[in-house]
């Protein structure tokens, strides 16, 4: 194979971006205005709810019909989690001509059933399989076509008290 090697020119590239924050810290609503944002007018927004249908919950909300007036898009994704069925999920969304993915919630992937981290637990400890299919999920992700939001469930280091 011959190898084509050029001048570099600044082109465009799909975004990749990951929303955290502790559960009602307005992460699935920020994702949907962000991706309404990077959709356009006439984009098209796919939406992965791990969430047990939450995602469906702004479907109504003043903000986000001003901001996608003509909705978008969703499926409800139960366990397992593993890398393997987001990308399934992602590549069922990509094939449907959606822009803007947002996958709420990506934690799920690493702590939930059937992640990674029961993986390697059924590995007897060894993370080999875990860490190898997390990394096709990154690939995957890499390589869409379309921009991608993933929504991550922060835990609370500390707790303000107030006296």
């Amino acid at each position: 194979m011959a190898i084509e090697i050029k001048k570099a020119v600044r082109h465009s590239v799909n975004l990749i971006m990951s929303i955290s924050g502790v559960s009602g810290s307005g992460k699935t609503y920020s994702a949907l205005l962000v991706a309404a944002g990077l959709a356009g007018p006439d984009g098209h927004v796919g939406f992965i709810d791990t969430e047990n249908g939450r995602g469906c919950m702004y479907a109504d909300s003043p903000g986000i019909v001003a901001a996608l007036p003509n909705g978008y898009q969703t499926a409800e994704m139960t366990a397992p989690f593993s890398p393997a069925r987001y990308i399934e999920y992602i590549d069922a969304f990509e094939r449907a001509g959606v822009k803007v993915l947002v996958i709420d919630s990506g934690s799920h992937e690493w702590e939930g059933v059937g992640s990674c981290s029961e993986m390697a637990e059924a590995d007897k400890g060894r993370w080999n399989r875990a860490k190898k299919e997390h990394k096709r999920f990154v690939l995957r992700l890499l390589n869409s076509s379309m921009h991608i939001i993933v929504c991550l469930r922060a835990r609370e280091k500390s707790k303000i008290i107030d006296k």
